[in-house]
């Protein structure tokens, strides 16, 4: 067993900036949709199923009380101040924000995946659970957002690294506690792992293969 990590400061900033950065990702990427033309409901409910789908998902899986997102306010108001924020640039959405849509999006996955990682094993799991509750806390969002958008899960289809990413993210946090690093670097670790490996799979176009490589006829 790997020594635990301490709930302390250090996982309530990560798991906080998780939740700010993927209320913002998650609302601008509802603003900039093509297929449909969302309200202000429609920005503020994605936006938080972005910033806090994945951690309810996690909370109710570890059966440790009611989720964070419900027991402690401070987790809605910080998604309500990332959704505020994407509202902001609801008819500026350029070429610069563009960019800034694919940045929040892979430092959410990076924040996501340690924050997931760092909860299941303080709720006493082993390191495996934990890697895939990490996973689980990084797509969770995204993935219900996703379904409540009307489409298949990103994560389940032929495309740039997100699970994988999210999967080497919790994976070099769970080794930087097996070399007892400390766990700022611990951390630090775990998310530019996970966010490097996306930005590099976005900006290389490194791309996962399709299982059936040609159409099957009926």
């Amino acid at each position: 067993m790997l020594p635990l990590p301490r709930i302390d400061k250090l996982f309530f900033i990560v798991d906080f900036l998780g939740v700010f950065v993927g209320a913002l990702g998650g609302a601008l990427a509802t603003i900039r949709d093509t297929r449909y033309r969302y309200d202000v409901v429609g920005v503020f409910g994605l936006g938080f199923v972005s910033a806090l789908g994945g951690g309810i998902v996690r909370d109710v899986i570890l059966q440790k009380g009611p989720p964070l997102a419900f027991t402690d306010i401070r987790y809605i108001v910080t998604a309500l101040a990332g959704a505020t924020i994407a509202l902001m640039f609801e008819t500026r959405l350029g070429r610069r924000e563009e960019i800034l849509i694919v940045w929040v999006d892979a430092a959410a996955l990076g924040l996501f995946a340690v924050a997931g990682t760092t909860r299941a094993l303080n709720a006493g799991l082993s390191e495996l659970p934990a890697l895939l509750l990490g996973i689980v806390t990084a797509v969770g969002g995204g993935s219900l957002r996703d379904v409540l958008s009307g489409r298949t899960p990103r994560i389940f289809e032929r495309g740039q690294l997100y699970a994988f990413a999210a999967m080497l993210g919790s994976s070099m946090f769970l080794i930087g506690l097996l070399l007892q690093l400390s766990r700022t670097w611990d951390t630090v670790i775990g998310i530019v792992s996970c966010t490097g490996l996306r930005m590099l799979s976005l900006r290389f176009n490194w791309r996962t293969r399709s299982v059936r490589t040609s159409d099957v006829a009926l």
